[in-house]
């Protein structure tokens, strides 16, 4: 990607400290460690736990000794795996970087179900446009997509410091999420909705839209959107404010009625 977060010039507001976002970077951490300890073995970890779309829809099934969890569920564990360091170290900056906030205008338990259910409607959006795929899709990548899609909707004038081209600036999130899900729809369309390079595109762009429809009624109702303006690029409006004119009765005072 050209542009890199590193911070947003954002604070938390609700809660003290992003618990759960710690606690899945945390877990996603263990588990590629874990994963790395395995060795030899590692593939038939990733096989028994990785989202496989034909073995998903029953077209296709694992050998017994490789299966590890039934099929719906890793739909759940393929978001806790990663295919290398970089995979990983990208996945987490995200989400640290763009999950605060959205814990923050949530609340913690209502934050992991949000990140869940990005990751699923990610994974099966990937499964339902390769379904007769035997590679198994891993990777936190989803469901961060799906906190990109909703910061975009409700902080889309913050500013993000990114890297671009070995240049440190800022920009607003909707100029660096826009940039981010665009690249992700002409990739997609150019492979023409496989997986090119390792990267399940799809993936990305369904955890994507599932955020940013979700955030609206997970969200607690005093968290506005936008940042509690219009669409990027406009400014809010608020209807103008009447001022209640004294009327000047023409008539004499003992005259007057009860509209004055």
């Amino acid at each position: 990607m050209a542009l890199f977060p590193l911070k947003d010039d954002n604070p938390l507001t609700r809660i003290p400290f992003q618990y759960v976002t710690a606690v899945l970077v945390g877990v996603c951490v263990a588990v590629f460690l874990w994963q790395v300890s395995l060795a030899a073995e590692g593939e038939t970890a990733i096989l028994g736990l990785g989202a496989i779309p034909a073995v998903l829809f029953g077209s296709r099934e694992l050998a017994p000794e490789l299966v590890l969890v039934p099929a719906p569920l890793t739909l759940v564990t393929s978001m806790f795996l990663h295919g290398g360091w970089m995979h990983l170290i990208g996945n987490m900056v995200f989400l640290w970087i763009f999950g605060d906030n959205i814990e923050d205008s949530m609340g913690h338990l209502r934050f992991l179900v949000f990140y869940l259910a990005c990751g699923v409607a990610a994974a099966l959006a990937h499964a339902a446009l390769n379904a007769g795929s035997i590679v198994p899709m891993v990777g936190a990548s989803g469901a961060i997509s799906g906190v990109m899609g909703a910061y975009l909707v409700l902080h889309p004038r913050t500013q993000v410091l990114v890297l671009f081209m070995y240049m440190v600036t800022r920009l607003p999130a909707f100029v660096v999420l826009g940039l981010w899900i665009g690249l992700q729809v002409v990739n997609a369309a150019m492979i023409g909705g496989a997986p090119g390079g390792g990267t399940a595109w799809w993936a990305h762009i369904g955890g994507f839209i599932a955020g940013a429809a979700l955030i609206v009624p997970f969200r607690h109702k005093t968290v506005p959107l936008f940042d509690g303006g219009g669409l990027p690029g406009r400014r809010g409006r608020t209807a103008p404010s009447r001022r209640r004119r004294k009327r000047r009765s023409i008539l004499p005072d003992s005259r007057k009625g009860p509209w004055d």
